[in-house]
């Protein structure tokens, strides 16, 4: 069975034709549980939602802030393994049809086999993956097979990448390029920044690919101001603290759900 990098490619288009930024929400999978996680991707789809990434919960997540480190550690401590990954992955596309990607660090593809991953996501009908810590230089492994099953390679942009650098990078990308907004780990910032604008300017010089931004919106004004400049608007600790900070697994479905709709419409007023 083959990946879903067209749906993905679609569906940004589909956000562009009418003239928004696509929201795209991140949660990992296992948290709170399996079945719990599940659940909160359909729902942050219900609220809105245009494409999810799902987290695939590390020991070392060293580009994820204290509050996705907290759900990882929740994910893992509850024994999540790859093929509940799979399984979030797979009910999620086949109960709401939309674009699923995973992000992940290299080392777990890599212990995993780089082939069975790649096949494995592809069957349970993932559009791709993004891999924040994969160099460039040392991804033709995984691209291979990715090409192969037809899942996207998203790769990490980040506002110190030189303009030479940002070429290479998204020569070796496809699906569309994540612009990390700003140095740093995830998390809900004040204020996105300037910063934000000028990288994705400086990557539409490289590519004709979608470039998203991520790291600190976390709400509508936020959404707003970056769909005023990016073709998505990543958003994932504001996910996760809002699962955090409900009393229940109902009260959590229900505030993603609710912010998803929020941003949606942040979104659509760029």
């Amino acid at each position: 069975m083959s990946g879903n990098i067209e749906l993905l490619s679609t569906t940004l288009a589909a956000a562009k034709a009418e003239d928004r930024a696509a929201l795209i929400a991140y949660l990992p999978a296992g948290f709170p549980t399996v079945d719990g996680g599940i659940e909160a991707v359909k729902a942050v789809i219900a609220g809105g939602a245009d494409v999810v990434e799902i987290g695939l919960p590390h020991s070392d997540p060293v580009l994820d802030g204290p509050v996705i480190q907290t759900a990882d550690d929740i994910a893992l401590r509850g024994g999540v393994r790859i093929a509940d990954v799979m399984r979030t992955v797979r009910e999620a596309y086949e109960a709401t049809g939309v674009p699923i990607l995973v992000m992940t660090y290299w080392n777990p593809i890599d212990r995993y086999g780089v082939g069975r991953f790649a096949a494995e996501l592809a069957e349970a009908g993932g559009a791709g993956c993004i891999l924040p810590d994969l160099p460039v230089q040392e991804s033709a492994l995984w691209r291979e097979h990715a090409d192969k099953h037809g899942l996207a390679t998203v790769f990490v942009v980040a506002p110190s990448s030189q303009d030479a650098r940002l070429a290479t990078i998204t020569a070796a990308g496809s699906g569309f390029v994540y612009a990390a907004s700003l140095m740093g780990v995830t998390g809900t910032r004040a204020s996105v920044g300037a910063q934000a604008q000028g990288l994705v300017g400086r990557t539409r010089g490289t590519t004709d690919l979608p470039v998203c931004v991520g790291l600190g919106v976390s709400n509508a004004e936020q959404a707003a101001e970056v769909a005023g400049f990016a073709d998505g608007v990543i958003v994932g600790t504001a996910f996760v603290k809002a699962i955090l900070d409900a009393p229940d697994e109902a009260a959590g479905l229900d505030a993603v759900r609710s912010l998803a709709g929020e941003l949606a419409q942040g979104v659509r007023k760029r």
